[in-house]
């Protein structure tokens, strides 16, 4: 088995009542751990990011006291802090990896980031010979899309689990769905994608 599931960002300040709330991002949290508790053998590999970004920085213009919610944002998932741990109805119990990212720098995709031992992501994934990888998580139109498309340039075959994620606004998550199924991805219900899907 050769498949990975990367769990993106399911972050409390990503969610209702953080720095940067999804809407319905909390009933993802639920639907991701429900996900595993039933598919999570189906994986050689599950892997869990956050934003972790610095107290004391701009993270290298990624915050700013007047963003414009494209390049520039206000503070959140700060290290350390309540709003960037895992929401509380993500179980964790089935993550292999933890992944942080940020970290005094604009940080969109898992591929970014680095594993707890200080490993990039693209290094676990080699080593476990992952060539399948399932994304989920928050938000659509920013995380997703852009682990999604690292997953295709890094030759990976990747499926979006269009139940399993949430967008920050409406019309840009379903063009940017649209933007991913035409780079490559195949994007369904996680309850209508095959095993043998890849």
């Amino acid at each position: 088995m050769t498949r990975a599931i990367l769990v993106v960002d399911v972050q409390n300040d990503f969610t209702e009542g953080g720095a940067l709330a999804v809407q319905g991002g909390a009933a993802v949290a639920e639907r991701i751990s429900a996900y595993l508790a039933e598919h999570a053998d189906d994986y050689d590999l599950v892997v869990a990011s956050r934003d972790w970004h610095d107290a004391d920085n701009d993270n290298g213009g990624h915050f700013s006291t007047e963003p414009d919610f494209i390049d520039s944002w206000p503070p959140h998932c700060v290290a350390g802090t309540p709003g960037a741990e895992y929401h509380p109805s993500f179980d964790t119990s089935a993550v292999d990896v933890h992944v942080r990212k940020g970290m005094g720098e604009p940080a969109y995709s898992v591929y970014e980031g680095q594993a707890e031992d200080g490993r990039r992501i693209t290094e676990v994934l080699a080593e476990r010979g992952i060539i399948e990888v399932d994304v989920v998580g928050l938000a659509t139109d920013y995380c997703v899309r852009q682990t999604t498309l690292d997953a295709i340039e890094h030759g990976q075959h990747v499926r979006v689990f269009t139940d399993l994620i949430e967008g920050v606004h409406h019309e840009r998550s379903a063009e940017v769905l649209a933007e991913l199924a035409h780079a490559g991805a195949v994007v369904v219900p996680s309850a209508g994608a095959s095993p043998e899907v890849g």
